[in-house]
């Protein structure tokens, strides 16, 4: 990989920095250890240490198989210690960091629903959950191995606020609407690489949950921290790294001519941590069943492999390096809407027709503090994906082709001013490059290509560990690149000269402890910012329009969090307003409007509340975890600009496409010595949607709301081995998420899984 002078300057300049000013470290503080015990006062290994400065997380470590943690605060001073586990947490403590070493004696945990964890995804730095501002949910690795999720996508269904929408059976193209925004508005960003496609597309359909620490999802727009394409909501997958050292696999097989393999390993010797991890998936889906015309179903199968590795070293002044790399490939058939055919438009099961595509994301980055207030932080990445779809016409294979380029390049620089009041600001540069056998200039191929880049800022004052308060701003320049004519394809297109859009994106975000103790606590919390999305190379194609502006959106939300019980029940609820502005749509008859083939001329709106609810307990010698989420949503699909109706066939007023206005999702976790057992379920109101084969064209529809259930259970034995086993859709129901494909029916599977710790 070469990358281009410009984005490659960032990191000239640091390693300059760094060079001139690495001798003027002050030198380490005193560290800090102790012990981690359950209720019972047993040791707890693989708990999470935080040391805590104001918003920031200055140091982490996990308890080794003893109980005990070392670790290494960066300066002399006063910091929050926070301690937790899978269900369990511990009173935060305040400690005072001097120059000799300090043992902190035993931290005992309680339990809690509270789950403490660091998140890097509400701010420009990693902060603990407990003072993020921001609407944030955490998925563990310890929740995805217990609920035996196979995807990440599985998991985001329990997440208030996000629909997800699959398009069939195992692989099929799944869409996540965040808030009532579109399938393209959420960016995912894996171990630090943002994965998206050019123009934020995403299928997550093909994201695996091996060797995963965990899952951050922020709801609304994050375009101050991310830029471009974190427009309605942001998901951080972070992979295991370090830590003691583990060992783990996994294979199971089922219905469906279903067959999963896993492996993983993770561990840290000295300041070195590393991890791997591998997948391998097939599954022959819903082929043999029958269509309502009794045709059989072919070509459903899906197959789907990753691997990845990551490492990482520290020293013990604060200064650390890392690299990250991860491939994946699959391949599906598609067979076609054979469902539900309301416009009677369904030709017949599709046997030609496949996909498959390839992705590899790569990362490499460093951090070095000056003295013991200022770091600096650099990191360069490359994501690429190619992908063909393959298909017959007229008795001849035709082969359609897209492709999509990033690489980026970040600094950035954070200094605590005070105790109270911390500053981050940086630049990032990034190019992309995206086309397809369609995107041509009169005959040969043309990449659409794109380049942004962004100032940033951001300030983090607390008051007293009671008031949080985050406020930041990106400015963004948006330059598209010249792009050749097109008078021979299947749209004429003229020349589109370069294009610049300059963009500032604010967001203001403050949390308010109201009471906090014991357990207990009460937290108000609400954030305002405003998002945007560069069109994608589709929709720069096939366009007359030169200055086709970037998508925006402005939301507002607010919430209430309180913990009671004792800390063992957790409600939480977010009231949520999006404004969708700038649109892309073909204008058709609003030639008042624009004079072009398609313009930024569509809005709409959507507001909501979220409620989700955690309960942790014991019922004899049972212990018990109950988790519901509720979203209650309604959109609104508004005139076009400068005209008092909605893009054609759209009526001013609708609802948006597959978004509902109920739903709603709940689990229980119940545990006894070697068993674990669990009861998921979720579903529902019916939606908006559209012919399954014509799109628009052929009309739109209401699609029924649907409930599923499942169930499961492992059990251990030989201290590190776990018999696995669930039921899928234990009530056998017939239902589609996206109208036209059939979801499976009823399905059993079986399997082992092999922990290993030393």
């Amino acid at each position: 990989m070469r990358l281009p002078v410009r984005l490659s300057a960032p990191f000239l300049v640091l390693l300059l920095f760094c060079s001139a000013v690495a001798g003027a470290s002050a030198q380490a503080a005193g560290t800090l250890s102790g012990r981690v015990v359950d209720p019972d006062g047993r040791p707890v290994a693989g708990a999470r240490l935080l040391l805590v400065s104001g918003h920031t997380v200055a140091a982490s470590a996990r308890s080794a198989e003893d109980g005990r943690f070392l670790l290494a605060p960066p300066a002399e001073g006063t910091y929050i210690l926070r301690a937790a586990a899978e269900g369990f947490r511990a009173a935060p403590v305040t400690v005072t960091v001097t120059a000799s070493p300090s043992d902190l004696g035993t931290l005992p945990l309680q339990v809690s629903a509270i789950a403490e964890a660091v998140v890097v995804s509400a701010a420009q730095v990693e902060v603990p959950l407990a003072t993020a501002a921001s609407a944030v949910t955490v998925i563990t690795g310890e929740e995805l191995e217990t609920r035996q999720y196979e995807s990440v996508a599985e998991a985001l269904r329990t997440v208030p606020g996000l629909t997800v929408a699959t398009s069939g059976s195992r692989g099929s193209l799944t869409s996540v609407f965040p808030r009532g925004g579109e399938s393209d508005y959420t960016l995912v960003i894996v171990d630090g690489v943002q994965a998206n496609s050019f123009g934020g597309g995403f299928d997550f359909a093909h994201l695996p949950v091996s060797n995963i620490e965990r899952i951050e999802i922020v709801r609304g727009p994050q375009s101050a921290l991310y830029g471009a394409n974190a427009i309605g909501s942001v998901v951080r997958i972070v992979t295991r790294r370090g830590g003691p050292a583990r060992v783990n696999g996994s294979i199971e097989a089922g219905s469906f001519g279903t067959a999963r393999l896993t492996a993983g390993a993770s561990g840290a010797a000295g300041g070195v941590a590393w991890g791997v991890s591998g997948e391998r998936l097939t599954s022959d889906g819903l082929n043999g069943s029958r269509t309502a015309a009794g045709d059989p179903v072919t070509n459903d199968h899906y197959a789907r492999g990753s691997a990845g590795a990551a490492a990482s070293w520290s020293s013990s002044r604060g200064a650390s390096v890392r690299g990250d790399l991860r491939y994946a490939q699959d391949e599906r058939g598609a067979p076609g809407p054979f469902g539900t055919d309301p416009g009677g438009t369904f030709s017949g099961i599709n046997s030609q027709a496949f996909g498959t595509a390839d992705r590899l994301l790569a990362g490499a980055g460093a951090s070095l503090p000056i003295g013991s207030a200022l770091k600096l932080h650099g990191t360069v990445t490359h994501a690429r994906t190619d992908s063909t779809f393959t298909d017959v016409f007229n008795g001849h294979p035709s082969a359609f082709d897209t492709w999509s380029r990033r690489t980026a390049a970040r600094l950035q620089g954070d200094r605590a001013l005070t105790r109270a009041l911390e500053l981050s600001a940086g630049a990032e540069l990034l190019r992309e490059r995206g086309g397809s056998t369609f995107i041509v200039a009169d005959g040969p191929q043309v990449p659409v290509e794109r380049s942004l880049r962004g100032l940033f800022g951001e300030g983090r004052w607390n008051h007293a560990e009671r008031l949080f308060v985050t406020a930041g701003i990106r400015l963004e320049q948006i330059v598209r690149e010249r792009l050749a004519p097109d008078q021979a394809g299947l749209a004429a297109r003229p020349e589109l000269p370069q294009d610049s859009v300059l963009s500032a994106n604010p967001r203001l975000a403050a949390a308010w402890h109201v009471r906090s103790g014991g357990g207990k606590f009460t937290r108000v919390r609400a954030s305002t910012g405003t998002g945007i999305r560069a069109p994608d190379a589709f929709e720069l194609a096939f366009t007359d329009n030169p200055s086709l502006r970037p998508e925006r959106s402005r939301s507002v939300d607010a919430g209430l969090d309180h913990a009671f019980a004792d800390g063992r029940v957790l409600l939480e609820s977010t009231l949520f307003f999006n404004d969708f502005d700038d649109l892309i749509v073909a204008v058709g008859s609003f030639r008042e409007s624009s004079r072009y083939r398609t313009d930024n001329i569509s809005n709409a709106r959507s507001h909501g509340l979220e409620l989700a609810g955690t309960a942790r307990g014991r019922a004899g010698r049972v212990d018990l975890q109950l988790r519901t989420a509720y979203t209650r949503l309604a959109t609104r699909i508004l005139a076009a600009d400068r005209a008092t109706a909605a893009p054609s066939p759209f009526m001013v007023g609708d609802r948006l496409l597959r978004r509902p206005a109920h739903q709603l999702s709940a689990d229980l976790v119940a545990a006894i010595g070697p068993l674990q057992a669990f009861v998921r379920g979720g579903g529902r109101s019916a939606v908006r949607d559209v012919d399954p084969s014509w799109g628009t064209f052929g009309g739109m529809f209401d699609a029924p709301g649907y409930v599923s259930w499942d169930a499961g259970a492992s059990v251990a034995f030989l201290s590190r081995a776990r018999l696995i086993g669930r039921i899928t859709n234990i009530l056998d129901r017939r239902y589609e998420e996206t109208l036209g494909y059939p979801a499976p029916g009823r399905g059993a599977f079986l399997g082992l899984r092999i922990a290993s710790h030393d």
